[in-house]
């Protein structure tokens, strides 16, 4: 037999075992080429609650655009931008909700400790760094998209 007929029913099968578990085409080559989860890290280091809440609005987006299951986002705050991660934030209570949806906001320890601030003077459920810049960093170094609003 010859390869372009060893070829030919190869993909004959292949297409046949597609067609009866019912996936698509685009689900099929996702599945093959090891399709991952979305990730991105959004950074914030203005102390500006429309930076705040434009950086929360693209969270919301991305969980509903692509499914809240299909995308892992997390929200690095670092300088002035630590500001609205405060107990007092005028965001705060939208933080809490995108912390609900499953969005990871995260403190710069450096920047805290060059404000003088502790955890107890941050918001609930959020998580911390050693060092923002550096987060940031390593995510795009392990393939995670970035943004800045």
């Amino acid at each position: 037999m010859t390869t372009s007929r060893l070829v030919f029913r190869a993909l004959l099968a292949l297409t046949l075992a597609i067609a009866a578990t019912g996936i698509t085409p685009v689900q099929a080559q996702g599945a093959a080429s090891g399709a991952q989860r979305n990730k991105v890290v959004i950074q914030v280091s203005d102390n500006d609650p429309g930076k705040w809440n434009l950086a929360l609005n693209n969270a919301r987006n991305l969980q509903a655009d692509l499914g809240a299951s299909n995308v892992e986002i997390e929200i690095v705050a670092y300088g002035p931008g630590i500001g609205m991660l405060k107990s007092d934030s005028v965001v705060g209570n939208r933080i809490g909700e995108a912390l609900g949806s499953g969005v990871k906001v995260a403190a710069c320890e450096n920047t805290m400790r060059g404000q003088k601030l502790q955890k107890a003077d941050m918001l609930g459920g959020i998580s911390y760094v050693g060092a923002g810049v550096v987060e940031i960093m390593q995510r795009q170094q392990q393939g995670w998209a970035y943004l800045r609003p």
